[in-house]
């Protein structure tokens, strides 16, 4: 397996973390996103998104990092990242989704770098944006958690999908000076996924491409 990726892009981190999960072997491709790699028209012929991740696996090429891991639960299902119950399953995705769906889209480089580079907003007024959408995203994960959350993960004892997007989310968050004290059960969660291997061996810090 390969995967395309660059340290920073919490999509990217969330399909490390899942294959840290279920030590699957693969070979890092970085994509440099502040040089615009991502945009080579090589890159772009075999992601249209022009984006990260995008994994290569034999023949399977494949972009979107819950499509990703999806994928990956389909073909190294132990452990299993998105639970079979019917029940389990979509509360899973519900929680995922609202990571991945309304935080994600709204605040990843692309839309803080346009916000700057051609509606011109200045630095305060993007991370204002970017702080506005953690809080109304992070309140609604909180109330989640809250209502249906168990266990030292998001859903019980062992990681999930939910977990896979949090941290990365979370890292981001913290990276850009947001408040977190809002959101307890955000940060338990968060704090114990990193004192697991497959956690830190995904995080930025660790991966070839790393840089402040």
């Amino acid at each position: 397996m390969k995967l395309h990726t660059f340290f920073n892009s919490s999509t990217s981190y969330r399909v490390r973390i899942a294959l840290a999960l279920k030590n699957v072997p693969y070979d890092t491709l970085p994509v440099n996103l502040r040089k615009q790699e991502q945009r080579a028209a090589g890159y772009v012929a075999k992601n249209p998104s022009a984006g990260v991740p995008l994994l290569i696996d034999e023949d399977v090429q494949l972009s979107q990092s819950l499509a990703i891991i999806d994928y990956l639960d389909a073909t190294h299902p132990e452990p299993r990242l998105i639970p079979a119950d019917t029940l389990a399953r979509a509360r899973v995705l519900e929680l995922s989704d609202a990571i991945a769906c309304d935080i994600h889209p709204v605040n990843n480089m692309r839309v803080l770098r346009y916000l700057q580079d051609v509606l011109g907003a200045t630095d305060d007024q993007k991370n204002a944006w970017y702080q506005h959408w953690i809080r109304e995203g992070l309140t609604a994960v909180e109330a989640l958690l809250a209502r249906y959350g168990h266990g030292v993960n998001c859903f019980g004892d062992a990681p999930t999908l939910a977990d896979c997007c949090l941290v990365p989310q979370v890292a981001n968050a913290q990276r850009m000076g947001c408040d977190l004290s809002p959101y307890p059960r955000v940060m338990r969660i968060f704090e114990h996924c990193n004192t697991q291997p497959a956690f830190q061996q995904a995080a930025p810090a660790q991966q070839p491409d790393y840089s402040l």
